[in-house]
């Protein structure tokens, strides 16, 4: 049976130069780029999160990926 996901990739850049993705799953089906980029750039200035090469300076990229699943073999 074959089962369809949605993520939502926001892949920052950090003070290192190095990239820091963070992944959800099942965003909403109406999501706007615009909503996305103004979640990251709260991230960003609040620094929410951080990363082993420093704090979280840049947005990099945004991707919704669909992706789907196959699940050939059930060992029942």
């Amino acid at each position: 049976m074959a089962t369809n996901t949605k993520t939502l990739r926001m892949v920052f850049r950090n003070q290192a130069g190095k990239n820091v993705t963070i992944s959800l799953d099942n965003p909403r089906s109406d999501l706007t780029s615009a909503e996305i980029e103004a979640a990251m750039d709260l991230v960003i200035a609040r620094n929410i999160f951080t990363s082993s090469g420093g704090d979280l300076v840049s947005k990099q990229d945004i991707r919704i990926i669909d992706s789907t699943t196959d699940d050939l073999y059930d060992p029942a």
